[in-house]
């Protein structure tokens, strides 16, 4: 069985939300370095979120980092901020 993805903490800036998710290889391999994926295939990759993050970028120096983001409402006070 693929081991599972590893999330980061989320992270703030005055209009998104942010988090990377570490993919292990046997996921990372499965997908092509320049395509930003659609929820429902994060969905099919393993990948498990709430609803609303949008994969946004890949980070180029590490391919089995895909970086994901979605609007927020407020920062809670209890977090890092850009």
């Amino acid at each position: 069985m693929p081991s599972a993805p590893h999330y980061s903490s989320k992270y703030y800036d005055d209009k998104y939300e942010y988090r990377h998710v570490i993919l292990p290889s046997e996921i990372s391999s499965l997908i092509p370095r320049d395509v930003l994926l659609t929820e429902d295939e994060c969905r099919k990759l393993g990948i498990r979120q709430s609803d609303g993050w949008e994969h946004y970028a890949n980070h180029k120096p590490e391919p089995h980092i895909l970086l994901f983001r979605r609007p927020h409402s407020g920062i809670p006070n209890d977090v890092d901020y850009l």
